[in-house]
C-alpha cells in the first residue's frame, strides 16, 4: 500500500506543469496590466492551468526558440493567469477578482489561450491550443504590421 501511494505522488510530482515558459519576464496580469500602461505598450497574456499539457508541449517547443523570447520580451509587457486559480488580482479600476474569474471573463475555458492584449485589456487577437514557433512569429509579425499600418493612418 506504501508502495503505490508512494508510485502515485510520483506521477503527481511528474505531471505537467503549466507555469510560463522559463527565462520570460511573465508577471500578474494586475502588474502587467499597470506596466502596460505605463510604457503604453501591448500586453501578451497567457491563461494556462496546472497539469495543462498543452501549455507544456508549447513552452518546451515554441517559446524554448531565442527569436521568440527577444520578440516577445522586448515588444510586449508579458502576463501569465492561471486560469483556475483562486489567486486574487487588482484591476485598475479597483475591483478585486481570481484569475479564475479573470479566465471566464476572457472565455479561457480550454488552455491555453494566448491573447495580445491592448493596456486597457481589449483583446487585439487571440491564439488558442498549442502553438509552435511560426505561429507565435507569425502572431507577432501580424500584430507589429498592424501597429505600423494604424500608425501610418
Amino acid at each position: 500500500m506504501t508502495k503505490i501511494f508512494g508510485f502515485i505522488l510520483f506521477l503527481a510530482a511528474t505531471a505537467a506543469v503549466a507555469d510560463p515558459p522559463e527565462g520570460y519576464p511573465f508577471l500578474p496580469f494586475d502588474k502587467a496590466m499597470a506596466q502596460a500602461n505605463a510604457e503604453s505598450k501591448l500586453m501578451f497574456v497567457y491563461f494556462g492551468r496546472y497539469g495543462c499539457g498543452y501549455c507544456d508541449k508549447t513552452n518546451k517547443e515554441a517559446f524554448s526558440d531565442p527569436g521568440v523570447k527577444q520578440d516577445y520580451s522586448k515588444n510586449y509587457v508579458l502576463a501569465y493567469v492561471d486560469a483556475e486559480s483562486g489567486k486574487r488580482l487588482r484591476l485598475p479600476s479597483g475591483e478585486r477578482i481570481t484569475e479564475r474569474e479573470l479566465g471566464t471573463r476572457y472565455n479561457a475555458f480550454v488552455t491555453p489561450i494566448f491573447s495580445f492584449m491592448s493596456p486597457d485589456g481589449k483583446i487585439i487577437t487571440r491564439m488558442v491550443g498549442v502553438q509552435r514557433i511560426e505561429d507565435l512569429v507569425d502572431a507577432h509579425n501580424r500584430v507589429q504590421q498592424a501597429l505600423i499600418k494604424a500608425g501610418s493612418s
